[in-house]
């Protein structure tokens, strides 16, 4: 038996002995029919205790480490160990997967859990980031994703009692997440005092937002949000490993071995123990509860489940059964009964019974057991042992009867001979032991001569002989019992074997595979008369084999289940089962074993029988290769280099110009596609369709293409940027997908009549897409790439999305196709492949088509439906259609001779079409052939268009439908064929080959190709677009010329030949083979045509003599193969190009070389320019152009435009002659990869440029500049735009180059040196227990209200703050960003980090303050649905965007991912569902987004320069317009992907064409696609659709920053750069077509420019916000101006100081401004404008401010007028802090040089400086002056504080005087008082500032994270306990509280702002 075939019997699972209790906790539940679900190994188990049965998912492939069960109790969710893991949701009654979830985790799933609802799953994954994924499970997708955890996150759960919460919990720690948008948003658990932080095993949870967590000490935790609450210590002794929630309460389980059940509220009711029951040992750890009514399950450490009742809790019952942990070997089977034992590294031996699955006995010993096995009777079993010893029981008691110990090492294998008179023992040393069993195991015999350790042994019948096998892979035979080895090879081959348990050997050769030679498979065992072998291998696979199996890489049938190695694999004694075992997954599996023949139906689709793919069938099986096919499938698509890589060769253009150089302009002239020759069939298929209306839609090349019939005419989808490979058309016909070529390859979905694109699918395949269909409800697509596994996809196309994914085969895949019956259903044939696919969420269950007895399989080629869901058609590579109904194939009917390619259904049957050239037309059932058609010259119509060049040309794609038979050829010809007979051709184009060869008639528009498929062809380039002629070579053709009068050809090959043919009638004039290389060019000479140069890649030119027909001469001397000639119109001169970028001149006829200079060259008349070097085609050449050549260029006959063609695929036209590098040009797109050939028609109106390996022969027309504008192509956006900027605008160039990314890091706002406070060493101070000293004076003064009147005041200390005012508003960087809601009531903008509502009646502001960092943009829902939800986006790494309710301030999703650094813009599609947002990155990423799902749409690189906004179309949810810095961008939504056009400039009506593109700042819209966007020269740009249409000039005199569409008339406002004046200003308002337009100045005078950022406008009011900060309200009707927020400017604010005896305070800004605030009015009562302030001070009496400046001045003001007093400069460095001190002697100027100088306000104006403090490390941050204006404490950078004495500047060294100082006031950061306030993590950031309340008990301080603290004072012990509050952005400069406690002011670095918070 000599075959390769699989058997015919079979194996089908029985039963699990195991439970997976190691390493996983809550895995066991009763489901909704009361059954038992948990998991072993790779196998998800139902078991019925009823019934006593079980049963089995098989869905994973690997250990399965984690189960949840779904609320309704019978769907359960899987997750898997693994590289790339998998969940699996499946159905426990039907055993079918529901859902696969993908492409979520790495090395596996640690816990998994569904909601309250059951639709979405939770998971957290086993890689180092502890990634959590919440998926939506039904549709297999990832809602959000988030990094957990830094180290193990053990169990994450959705909280049931909350929407949208969710808790994991792991080492060390809690987190509390809520789930919003697409974002995750952790709370970490703060364990606080209540308990200690402890590693946390699970979760269970209450109502009122309370957690129970079980803890490794065996605590449970009770949370309250994210406080711990309450301990309830010690529920368990020792960690705490379940807990489970039920409708009675919660169960926990822990690792000493008890359950205990809680009620409700978590008091205890009733513990079970069940390490003391009868059933228990010690040890004993429970892993996993769950109890239910009156039943308790418990699943333990040991691999056991329990069933308590409660009632009855002493008395546990086991219902499942297993080893525990550790590896599992030993396994024999007894010889009589249905009893088999294991034995495993858990030291026990089990004896289990087949027949009702239950353990009969165990024993424990005291090594852990390799091996065991029955005497022949089995009355005994002997166990082999780890240390070298073995040990033999009885079977009956497990009494011992003898252990012996004579070998060190492991005893691996051992067997009774069948007399039962010996025992042999195989060990570890290499040797085998032969013991008499009946003279008490004494030792006969060993057997020696094994270089290694022994695996394996075996007995022959007679028990006269030993095999073994060792590890070396060595197997001897050995005479027994003495042990001799024997080899002679006639007594070996003579012996009978008892049993075969041995891996080497001619009998077991199948089993491996051809060419290995590892040691992988453990395990095998014979079954004689069932002629079968099993095996076990290191892959878990348990394998079924013929037996003998002589032949390595026999087919076979393999099961699944076990997940890693299977140890060993035994037959039952009577055959009937096998039994296996798994080494890590110590699980047993109990298989039934179905002989020849008795097949029983498939319980479930798990167990499908898989004939191997893996080994070569027999012989027999092999159909005769096919060439066609075989050519097929070797075809690479792999690139050196992709048109994705042309983006980044043109960012060097940038880098490669000197400054200064400019690129030469381009042409004016344009391209436009006329005509392709070509249809792509050599390898692809069905790729050929009608659509709605009649027209023909195929492809070749990079162009979709459709033809119209009547009119003989094309038009082109030219959007794909590579070779497409695959297309396929909608059910209704008018929309078409094509797959094409690429790194990341896309499929385009487009309409047939529009040629618009409707999506683009993107970012899931490698190489390309081979295959494409759409469902039959037209609503998803599936596509195949060409990666190694064929991974197939399926798509919700018009969104874009990718909805399920799975590796295909490791074959090709030629074709998928859907059930058009069954939604989710779909085909796949390829290679040796048919595949039955059904979509589960996010994955496919497959099965592959059984062949069984009907036919031998083939390699499928193309598949159909008929009328039934559940049958289907392939066809194969041997000509026969199978019929297959559901994976089982019924029949097979002969179709073709040779492979059948094409077949396609209709109503009343089939049409089919092969490699035989014949088409035929089948009845429904494929039971007859109606009819036959055979694709003939002899049937051609005379009308066709084109000439079949050979009889019956294999069919790649067949069609029906008008009544015709629609056929594509190999051969690249597009027929039709009446159903009555006749056939036209339709198209037609070259065979597969590289296509090099071009020439062109001088006069007639006739061109002329040749390609390696070996045809000369001869076009008509008129009207009628077809080939007139052809000749068929005996080589394949490299180069063809006409001679100048057009009657000849001459023709190059690529073997060194050439020949001339008579252009008439084709035949061959001549021919000559002079060289062995390719004949790269050819050319006749000009005029009479006297000479022919013929070019070959042998480096030489020769030239010969046409009327002697000899050659004349030969030009030498270049150093490479020769690309390029051309002749000078007087056919005296020859210039050569070649390879070696070498340009030679030579002289005709003799070839003596010339050197020409670049003068002459250019002055020369050259009748032909084709040549790519020199000077005057400099600029042709990308940068980098080693990678990338320019294959050929021709010049136009009047010398104006060079057309070339290169390696991107590219046509490009250049302005000529193309002097400078790098000139500009514009391209055009349609060929795919190399550009071959450029060539010119006679009349310079036609240009046919050819594609190398595509095929493709295009016929361009080319347009001159005149009749421009009508015909400019898309694929103008070449480089024509130009770079020059226009004009310059100081506030553009600052907004442009803002660096965001040094706001985002936490870095301190200066730097500092020295040692942090909390880190410096503190001498403790002893102080005496009982003190007679006077009383301590108080640290700090605390003041006294003056008593106003009778009634005093009362200062109530401060507790809690809330924020209740902003003055601040961000314009300086922002735009647009300043909004009405509320009907006009509320206006909603941002400052720092706060969103902010301001009510215009009250002027009362609320707040948003969840954003962590600046927001820099915001957006209002326009929709009406959608009323007041405001967006809002801020910097950050990565930033996100937040949606919420500006009345509520409820956050209704936030977006993250898809941006980084920040996002500048958002803006709200029409129907308010959408956003699209713009961030800061290199590449300015655009993205679009669902927000409510919070899934990112699609995104794209925007531009590689700023963008400043993106806004939708008002009418639109999928167009929308980018403006930035050179750019405007028309960009529309497709699918997934983002399509944008530039804008086309033109004269707009000025009549001079517009060069170049100014920074676009603004945009507005207007009706029918116009759109308006404002440029930074203050021109307003109109467009219409992508073209510029007109200008409004000087629509303001600087840029227009802003522009507002009023939705309900239509008016758009814009604002600008300019000053005020009677008729003008920087806000103006204009029609709907910005005709007309009114002014409206800000301020009076007209001195000062205005600069607006924001307008709105709303109910005849506009809101204007400025770069001043400054937010205003002008009335329309009277142009009256209100200010509604007055901020500080652009600069850090760092001044601040409250009033002492009023509600007012001061700030000082580096925008120059000192400013005077009213805390009860929030408002601005005064204004001094000084240079850039950094310090203020109020006097102690309220008269006099100070001011301190940037610059080193100061300032002396009267508090009242605000008249200036006096001023001083006598330092350089900023003034950091300024005090008056409290008896108003002197006045205190602290500065960034190191000293403090005390000034004499006694002496009036003057300020003399009195005295100064010297000694001072580093710069001062603050001062604080003693009560009594003694003393002075200085604070420093250096982290040191000092005391001097005022005025004299002397230091205080006494620490006892320095304790005795009352000080006024406390703003230090320093001191041992205010220690407390330094977080622990401030290694890089700052405490800035502190205040302390006037009580003296409230500390305030600001810091770099942007928080506002609140301490107690003082605070000395280390990180003090405080409350946070959250709003400023970045750093917080000073904090100060009002006179009367009443309020806390505090300001902003650099957010300009200044918030107010009211004091509680």
């Amino acid at each position: 038996m000599a075959t390769k075939t699989a058997p015919k019997s079979q194996l089908r699972l029985e039963w699990v002995f195991g439970y997976r209790g190691h390493q996983c906790r809550n895995n066991l539940y009763y489901t909704a029919s009361k059954e038992v679900t948990y998991f072993v190994a790779g196998v998800g188990i139902v078991y019925n205790p009823r019934e006593h049965k079980q049963r089995f998912f098989l869905g994973h492939d690997d250990d399965i480490l984690c189960l949840a069960l779904h609320p309704d109790k019978t769907m359960v969710a899987t997750g898997q160990t693994g590289k790339n893991p998998f969940i699996c949701v499946w159905d426990t009654t039907t055993m079918e997967t529901v859902s696969i979830l993908q492409d979520g985790h790495q090395n596996g799933v640690a816990a998994v859990g569904f909601d309250k609802e059951g639709g979405r799953v939770v998971s957290v994954g086993l890689d180092q980031h502890a990634t959590i994924d919440v998926w939506d499970w039904r549709k297999g997708k990832i809602l959000a994703t988030v990094r957990g955890h830094s180290d193990r996150v053990f169990d994450v759960q959705f909280n049931p009692y909350a929407e949208n919460s969710l808790v994991s919990c792991g080492v060390k720690h809690i987190k509390f997440w809520s789930l919003c948008g697409n974002a995750l948003t952790a709370k970490k658990g703060v364990f606080g005092k209540t308990g200690e932080i402890q590693t946390i095993m699970c979760l269970a949870f209450g109502p009122d937002d309370t957690t129970y967590s079980g803890t490794l000490a065996g605590d449970i935790y009770v949370w309250r949000g994210n406080n711990l609450d309450r301990v309830i210590p010690a529920a368990h002794q020792g960690a705490i490993f379940t807990l489970d929630m039920s409708e009675d309460g919660y169960s926990t389980g822990g690792k000493d071995g008890s359950v205990r059940l809680w009620d409700p509220d978590f008091k205890p009711v009733t513990s079970v123990n069940l390490s003391n029951s009868p059933v228990g040992y010690k040890g004993l750890s429970v892993r996993s509860v769950c109890w239910r009514g009156d039943r308790v399950l418990i699943g333990t450490q040991d691999s056991q489940i329990f069933e308590v009742i409660v009632r009855d809790r002493d008395k546990p019952r086991c219902i499942v059964d297993g080893h525990a942990e550790g590896e599992l070997w030993a396994l024999a089977v007894h010889p009589k009964k249905p009893i088999f034992a294991t034995g495993s590294d858990d030291q026990t031996l089990r004896l289990w019974n087949m027949n009702n699955f239950e353990a009969i006995s165990k024993v424990s010993v005291d090594q852990k057991i390799r091996s065991c096995v029955f005497d022949a009777d089995g009355s005994h079993i002997a166990l082999g042992l780890t240390d070298g010893s073995f040990m033999v029981l009885k079977t009956r008691d497990l009494s011992e009867v003898i252990h012996l110990k004579d070998r060190k090492e492991v005893i691996h294998e051992m067997k009774f001979s069948p007399c039962g008179k010996y025992l042999a023992v195989a060990s570890n040393d290499n040797f085998v032991d032969i013991y008499s069993t009946e003279q008490r195991y004494k030792l006969l015999g060993t057997c020696r001569g094994s270089s290694s350790f022994i695996t394996h042994i075996d007995w022959s019948t007679d028990s006269n002989y030993l095999q073994t096998n060792s590890g070396a892979a060595e197997r001897l035979f050995f005479k027994m019992p003495a042990g001799k080895q024997v080899t002679n090879r006639e007594e070996i081959s003579s012996i009978h074997w008892y049993t075969f348990t041995g891996v080497l050997g001619n009998e077991v050769n199948g089993i491996w595979e051809k060419y290995t030679d590892t040691n992988d498979v453990n395990a095998v065992d014979a079954n004689f008369q069932g002629e079968v072998l099993v095996t076990g291998d290191d892959f878990g696979l348990v394998k079924l084999f013929k037996f003998p199996c002589l032949k390595k890489g026999a087919k076979f049938r393999k099961y699944v289940g076990h997940s890693a190695h299977v140890t060993n694999v035994r037959f039952s004694h009577d055959k009937t089962r096998v039994i296996t075992t798994g080494g890590a997954d110590h699980a047993v599996f109990q298989w039934k074993f179905l002989a020849d023949g008795s097949s029983e139906p498939d319980p479930q689709s798990g167990f499908v029988d898989s004939n191997s793919e893996e080994s070569d069938s027999d012989l027999s099986d092999v159909a005769d290769m096919d060439s066609d096919l075989e050519a097929e499938k070797q075809v690479v698509y792999s690139r050196a280099i992709y048109k994705e890589d042309a983006a980044k060769i043109r960012k060097l253009n940038k880098d490669e110009l000197q400054a200064g150089q400019k690129r030469k302009r381009g042409p004016t002239a344009g391209l436009k596609l006329q005509f392709i020759h070509g249809y792509r069939g050599y390898d692809c298929r069905n790729n050929l369709f009608y659509t709605q209306n009649g027209e023909v839609v195929y492809h070749v090349a990079a162009a979709g293409i459709v033809y119209n019939r009547d009119k003989h005419s094309q038009k082109f989808y030219t959007e794909h940027t590579d070779d497409i490979l695959c297309l396929c058309i909608h059910p209704i016909k008018d929309l078409v997908a094509t797959g094409q070529v690429g790194r990341d390859p896309a499929v385009h979905v487009w309409d047939a009549e529009t040629l618009k694109t409707a999506s683009i699918l993107k970012g899931q395949h490698q190489r390309g897409v081979c295959a494409v269909d759409f469902s039959g409800d037209g609503k998803k697509l599936a596509s195949v790439g060409l990666d190694d596994n064929h991974c197939i996809v399926v798509w919700d196309w018009r969104k874009g999305e990718k909805l399920a994914t799975t590796r295909g085969h490791k074959d090709k895949i030629f074709v998928i196709k859907w059930n058009p019956f069954e939604a989710n259903k779909l085909i796949t044939v390829g290679v040796k492949h048919i595949k039955f696919w059904t979509q589960a969420g996010g994955g496919f269950t497959s099965t592959r088509g059984t062949f069984g007895n009907v036919s031998k399989s083939c390699d499928m080629l193309c598949v159909a439906f008929g009328r039934a869901s559940d049958i289907s058609f392939s066809g194969g590579s041997d000509g026969n259609v199978f019929i297959w109904k559901d994976s089982t194939l019924q029949k097979s009917v002969k179709a073709h001779e040779g492979p059948l390619f094409a077949m396609h259904s209709l109503d009343k049957g089939f049409v089919t079409g092969g490699k035989d050239g014949m088409i035929g037309l089948w009845d429904d059932q494929f039971e007859r052939c109606l009819k036959q058609y055979y694709i003939k010259k002899s049937g051609i119509e005379q009308s066709s268009r084109g000439i079949l060049m050979t009889d019956l040309p294999p069919i790649r794609a067949i069609v029906l439908g008008h009544g015709k038979i629609l056929v594509g050829t190999k051969n690249g010809e597009v027929l039709e064929v009446d159903k009555g007979g006749p056939m036209t051709i339709l198209a037609q184009g070259h065979m597969q080959g590289e296509l090099w060869g071009l020439g062109m008639h001088p006069t007639k528009p006739i061109c002329a190709t040749v390609s390696d498929d070996k045809t000369l062809r001869v076009w008509d380039l008129g009207t009628e677009h077809k080939m007139i002629s052809y000749k068929i070579l005996k080589q394949a053709g490299r180069s063809v010329g006409f001679s100048s009068d057009g009657k000849f050809l001459a023709v190059g090959q690529k073997d060194g030949s050439f020949m001339v043919v008579n252009g008439e009638n084709m035949e061959e004039v001549i021919s000559f083979h002079h060289r062995k290389e390719e004949i790269s060019d050819i050319n006749f000479s000009p005029g009479e045509g006297k000479y022919l140069a013929v070019a070959s890649h042998d480096n030489f030119v020769d030239i010969y003599n046409v009327l002697s027909k000899k050659r004349v001469g030969t030009c030498k001397a270049a150093s490479s193969y020769i690309t390029h000639v051309d002749w000078d119109g007087a056919g005296k001169l020859l210039m050569v190009n070649t390879g070696a970028k070498e340009q030679l001149f030579y002289e005709a006829p003799r070839g003596k070389r010339l050197t020409l200079s670049n003068s002459e060259v250019e002055k020369l008349n050259w009748a032909t320019w084709t040549c790519v070097l020199g000077k005057t085609c400099e600029g042709i050449w990308p940068p980098k152009s080693d990678i990338t050549d320019v294959n050929a260029t021709c010049l136009s006959k009047d010398r104006q435009l060079l057309a070339t063609g290169d390696d991107f695929g590219f046509v490009k036209l250049f302005q000529y002659p193309v002097k400078g590098k790098f000139a500009k040009h514009k391209r055009y797109v349609g060929h795919s990869a190399h550009v071959t050939n450029v060539r010119w028609s006679a009349d310079d109106k036609l240009l046919v440029s050819t594609g190398g390996a595509d095929t493709a022969v295009m016929v361009w027309q080319c347009s001159s500049a005149a009749d421009r504008n009508t015909t400019c192509g898309e694929s103008d956006d070449s480089d024509t735009d130009s770079e020059e900027e226009g004009g310059y605008d100081s506030d553009v160039e600052r907004e442009k180059n803002i660096d965001y990314n040094t706001k985002i890091y936490v870095n301190p706002i200066r730097e500092k040196e020295g040692t942090k406070p909390h880190l410096q060493e503190h001498a403790e101070v002893e102080k005496p227990s009982v003190s007679r000293n006077a009383p301590v004076p108080p640290k700090v003064q605390r003041v006294e209200i003056p008593s106003t009147g009778s009634k005093r005041k009362k200062i109530t200390p401060v507790n809690d703050l809330q924020l209740e005012y902003v003055h601040g508003y961000r314009g300086f960087d922002s735009r647009n960003n300043l909004h009405y809601i509320n009907d006009g009531a509320d206006i909603v903008f941002h400052a720092a980090g706060a969103g902010i509502v301001q009510n215009l009646s009250t002027g009362n502001q609320s707040f948003y303050l969840e954003h962590t960092d600046d927001i820099i943009c915001l957006a209002v829902n326009q929709h009406s649905k959608f009323k007041n939800i405001v967006a809002s986006g801020q910097i950050g790494n990565p930033p996100s965007i937040h949606v919420w309710d500006a009345v509520t301030k409820e956050t209704k999703s936030m977006l993250r991912g898809g941006h980084s650094r920040g996002v500048c813009s958002v803006d709200f599609s029409c129907t308010g569902k959408y956003i699209v947002s713009v961030d800061l990155a290199d590449d300015h990423q655009i993205a679009v987004w669902r927000w409510q799902d919070g899934v990112k749409v699609a995104s794209a690189p925007g531009h590689n320069q700023r963008i400043f906004r993106a806004e939708f179309r008002p009418d639109s949810d999928s167009q929308f317009v980018s403006v930035g810095v050179k750019h405007v961008k028309f960009w529309s939504v497709a699918g997934s992907e983002l399509v944008g056009k530039r804008g086309i400039l033109t004269d707009a009506g000025t009549g001079t064409k517009i060069k170049t593109l100014h920074t676009m700042l603004s945009v507005a819209f207007g009706a029918n696609n116009m759109t308006f966007t404002g440029a930074m020269n203050g021109d307003v740009y109109v467009w219409k659709d992508t073209t510029l249409t007109r200008l409004v000039p000087k629509a303001h005199n600087g840029p227009v920053f802003t522009m507002f569409t009023t939705l309900r008339d239509g008016f758009i406002v814009t604002g600008g750069k300019e000053g005020s004046g009677k008729d003008n200003g920087p806000v103006k308002l204009w029609d709907q077509e910005m005709m007309r337009r009114r002014a409206f100045p800000l301020t009076e005078t007209g001195n000062k420019i205005d600069v607006v950022k924001s307008v709105c406008r709303a109910k005849g009011k506009i809101l204007v916000g400025t770069k001043d900060n400054t937010v205003l309200e002008i009335t329309e009707k009277n142009a009256a101006v209100q200010v509604l927020v007055a901020g500080h400017g652009e600069g850090e604010v760092w001044g601040l100081d409250t009033h002492p005896l009023a509600a007012k305070f001061a700030t000082s800004s580096y925008d120059g401004s000192v400013r005077i605030w009213d805390l009860a009015n929030k408002s601005l009562v005064g204004k001094l404008t000084v240079s850039a302030a950094r310090s203020v001070a109020f006097s102690l009496d309220g008269e006099l401010i100070a001011v301190g400046c940037k610059n080193g001045e100061f300032l002396v003001f009267s508090a009242n007028d605000l008249k200036l007093l006096g001023k001083r400069r006598d330092r350089s460095g900023a003034i950091n802090d300024i005090r008056f001190s409290p008896d108003k002697k002197h006045l205190a100027v602290g500065s960034e040089e190191n000293c403090v100088d005390f000034y004499d306000l006694s002496s009036g104006p003057a300020l003399n400086r009195s005295g100064y403090c010297k000694g001072i490390p580093s710069f001062v941050i603050q001062m604080d002056f003693s009560a009594d204006s003694r003393y002075i404490r200085v604070s420093t950078g250096a982290y040191i504080h000092q005391v001097f004495e005022v005025p004299s500047g002397k230091i205080i060294e006494d620490q006892k005087i320095i304790d005795s100082i009352t000080w006024a006031s406390w703003t230090s950061v320093l001191g041992k008082e205010v220690v407390g306030i330094w977080p622990k993590d401030s290694s890089n950031a700052d405490v800035n500032c502190a205040h302390l309340s006037h009580l003296g008990t409230a500390l305030a301080t600001g810091d770099d994270f942007g928080f506002v603290k609140l301490f107690d004072f003082p605070c000395s012990e280390v990180n003090a306990p405080h409350k946070s509050f959250v709003g400023h952005s970045a750093h917080v400069t000073n904090v100060r509280f009002s006179f009367d406690d009443k309020y806390l002011i505090s300001t902003g670095g650099d957010d300009c702002s200044i918030f107010v918070w009211r004091c509680l």
